[in-house]
């Protein structure tokens, strides 16, 4: 199962802890790390069970999961801009006043309305999680939809895509199987959406690969590597120095 799909399915105490217990492991909602369960794990001289390190990484490595999901499309969060920077003060400590002076936003009074449509938000939000958790068990019809990335720039109708609709279009394009060559690469985005998560499975979290690495392997896809590349760095699969001399998936 992939990351983002983890990620979505996840419940939301387990998004709250940004990580989710596994039989074996514990394993971080947003990047992928995974600690195993009966190790001690040393940092800074000191050492930790399982999961007490697994909440050192997050705090090491994201900061927090509140900054973390701050930083996510506002598709996915419904937040305007505002609203994202005022929560980020809240969460600071900010008093009303130093939020208002900070943002220059007129009164107190202000800042005390916006605090109150943030909750209103928050009770819409709640009532719209029960409602949607009751269809579930009504709606037999539903289609399955596949999960959109964490890491997509900008979440429109391209993402809308079934499972059905992934599995017809691998099909179409990678007729020996997805780690053989592509038959062509697909002018529609919704196509190479898919297309290109299927490629980005071939390469390692874990790795940061020179150009030179990253070539090789998206020749082995298609003999135009340089176009994937770019489309794979366009629809927000992969990050890299400006150079263009490093390369690494995005978590």
């Amino acid at each position: 199962m992939e990351l983002s799909e983890i990620f979505w399915n996840a419940s939301v105490e387990e998004l709250k802890r940004g990580y989710i217990d596994k039989a074996d492991s514990y394993k971080c909602l947003l990047c992928g790390e995974k600690v195993e369960k009966g190790i001690v794990y040393p940092y800074e001289g000191i050492l930790y069970e399982a999961e007490r390190f697994m909440r050192i990484h997050i705090e090491k490595t994201h900061q927090s999961v509140f900054e973390y999901l701050l930083g996510l499309d506002k598709k996915f969060t419904g937040l305007t801009d505002h609203q994202n920077h005022l929560l980020r003060l809240f969460y600071q400590g900010k008093t009303d006043t130093e939020v208002r002076e900070e943002t220059g936003i007129g009164s107190v009074s202000t800042i005390r309305h916006h605090r109150f449509a943030l909750k209103e938000k928050e009770r819409q939000a709640k009532t719209f999680l029960a409602m949607m958790e009751l269809l579930k068990e009504k709606d037999k019809h539903a289609p399955a939809f596949v999960p959109p990335p964490k890491t997509a720039k900008m979440v429109d109708d391209r993402y809308n895509i079934t499972q059905e609709e992934q599995e017809q279009i691998v099909k179409k394009y990678f007729l020996n199987g997805t780690e053989g060559q592509l038959k062509k690469f697909p002018l529609k985005e919704k196509q190479r959406l898919v297309v290109l998560s299927e490629i980005v499975k071939q390469l390692n979290r874990e790795n940061t690969y020179n150009e030179a690495e990253l070539n090789e392997i998206l020749m082995s896809f298609y003999d135009d590597y340089a176009l994937i590349r770019r489309y794979l760095i366009e629809y927000g699969f992969l990050d890299r120095k400006l150079d263009g001399s490093l390369y690494w998936l995005k978590k």
